[in-house]
Parts: structure tokens; C-alpha cells; sequence
């Protein structure tokens, strides 16, 4: 199923929920979950989540995510440790959160070490460790998750806990940006236009706009009020109309989270 399709099932939508039959594709993944499949499980939960399908339902997710974790799948730990942690379906546990990101990782889950080394980072339920975090970050990357790799690369643009290499900081934040991750997109675009690239520059800004976050979507407007014509009169108005929709709250807008 195209990207674009799955995002219609995961994200927030404002179409009224109902209970109609599902959809072909939708109950299949249901009746899979249902004979053990594990990933299925795993998306099946996420459905359960949040769906224009049905009401929310996170107890249940957490249910489906249960089954595949016994059976030791790492992706279903990880979905059980994003519960913990935002208060899914039951209290937020930041320790039980990190406990599941652990053991995701313990299975080879990306995702699961990546959150893993964001909350040892930040000292988030778990004492802080950059060095620890720098582990589960380089072990992420190297095994071709984007988001570490960008968050890798700020740690050796700043030297923190690795010797200072801004060449290989670059390199990593181009492999980011590669991989679709929107920060390493930002952060790829800004050290191109820094260094004289400006259209390779505003072609990455363009490829990190649709899905960038407000702290995202408020360094690539600084960044772009600086150039002449700002750079690319489309790209600045395709900005400013995202600015103009999105909430933008002081805890999601912080000089720390522009890069990380």
C-alpha cells in the first residue's frame, strides 16, 4: 500500500469516525492480527489507535501490541513503550517506556533504540547518558534509520562525546536527508546554503516542507528571510501557508529541538 495510503489510517483526521465495514485491505490486516500474524498485530494496533474507520480505542491497541510482544517482536515492544510514554491507553510510565524501548532494541527495532537513545539523551525517565545515547544513535544510523542518523550527525557537528568532525557530520546529514527524514533535510539544506549551494539547498527545504514540524517550519522560515526573494518566492508562500495552519506552541519550539 502507497505511503500515502497508511498515512490516511495513522494520522489524526478530522472526517467524522464511523463504523462501517472496513475496507478490503483494513480487514485483512484485522483478520491476519486475528491468526497471530505479528506485524499485523502491530498495525492492527495502530489502527486501533487513532482511525477515520472506527472510535480510538488505545486499551485495545495496547492488547494487540501485548500479543506480538510476547512472542518477542521487537516493533510491538516499541508500540508499548510509545503507549508508556505518551499516556496511551493507560498512565504515562516513562520508566516502563524505557524498558519496552529497550527491549525493542534487544530485538533489532530501529525505532526502539532510536527512542531509546532520545530519552537516555534528554535524561527523559532514564539518567542522563550522551554516551550511551551516542551508542544506540551509531548503531541505528549505521544500520540505515534515518532519524538517528540525522541526530548522529549533530553529535559530531558539536563534538559531543566524539572527537568534532563537521566533513562527517555533513555526510550523515546528507544520508539522513536521503532517507526522508525531514530534520536531516533542514539541517542538510542549511549547511548547502551556508556553504555557497543554494539551490541544492531550497531543493531539500522543499523536500522537508510537507511533513516538517513547527520548530522545523520556524528555522527554515528564518533561514529563507535572509536570502534575496527569499531564495524561492513559491517555496516562501508554500511556508508561510503552512505557518499560517499549524499550531505553534512555546514546549515545540526550542533552539535545541531545530536540530534534534
Amino acid at each position: 500500500m502507497a505511503a500515502k495510503r497508511w498515512g490516511q489510517f495513522f494520522k489524526k483526521r478530522q472526517a467524522p469516525r464511523h463504523t462501517a465495514p472496513l475496507p478490503e485491505d483494513i480487514e485483512t490486516i484485522r483478520q491476519k492480527a486475528l491468526r497471530g500474524y505479528h506485524l499485523e498485530q502491530v498495525l492492527w494496533g495502530k489502527i486501533l489507535l487513532d482511525s477515520i474507520y472506527m472510535p480510538s480505542d488505545p486499551q485495545q491497541a495496547k492488547v494487540w501490541f501485548t500479543m506480538a510482544a510476547n512472542a518477542g517482536y521487537g516493533p510491538a515492544h516499541n508500540m508499548l513503550g510509545r503507549c508508556a510514554h505518551f499516556g496511551w491507553g493507560g498512565p504515562r510510565d516513562l520508566l516502563q517506556a524505557a524498558s519496552h524501548y529497550e527491549t525493542a532494541a534487544q530485538h533489532g527495532d530501529e525505532w526502539g533504540r532510536y527512542n531509546l537513545a532520545i530519552l537516555t539523551m534528554r535524561g527523559i525517565g532514564v539518567p542522563q547518558d550522551l554516551k550511551k545515547a551516542l551508542g544506540l544513535f551509531q548503531t541505528a544510523a549505521n544500520n540505515g534509520h534515518a532519524k538517528s542518523m540525522n541526530i548522529l550527525a549533530r553529535f559530531l557537528e558539536e563534538g559531543w562525546e566524539i572527537e568534532q568532525n563537521r566533513t562527517e557530520a555533513l555526510a550523515w546529514y546528507k544520508r539522513s536527508a536521503e532517507g526522508g527524514d525531514y530534520r536531516g533535510q533542514h539541517n542538510y539544506a542549511t549547511a548547502l546554503a551556508d556553504s555557497g549551494h543554494l539551490q541544492e539547498a531550497l531543493m531539500w527545504w522543499e523536500k522537508a516542507l510537507p511533513n516538517a514540524t513547527s520548530d522545523i517550519l520556524l528555522a527554515m522560515n528564518r533561514s529563507l528571510e535572509k536570502l534575496e526573494n527569499h531564495g524561492n518566492p513559491a517555496l516562501y508562500a508554500a511556508l508561510q501557508q503552512r505557518l499560517s495552519t499549524l499550531p505553534l506552541t512555546e514546549g515545540n519550539i526550542t533552539e535545541n529541538a531545530i536540530k534534534a
